[in-house]
């Protein structure tokens, strides 16, 4: 985010992304595909650099 500029303030402002996802974001927890979608438009950036896939181990 840095790279390109963007701080939370302005994801949440201008793009309309939700405290809430920023949050999960932060803690590791459960993201929606969409939000993800949209983050990767946002930052212009692949999946990939953004999230890393796990398994849940329970």
């Amino acid at each position: 985010m840095k790279e390109k500029g963007i701080s939370q303030y302005k994801l949440i402002k201008e793009y309309k992304i939700s405290t809430g996802q920023l949050d999960r974001l932060r803690k590791n927890g459960n993201v929606s595909t969409y939000t993800l979608n949209q983050l990767c438009k946002i930052l212009d950036c692949r999946l990939e650099d953004i999230a890393t896939y796990t398994e849940d181990k329970e």
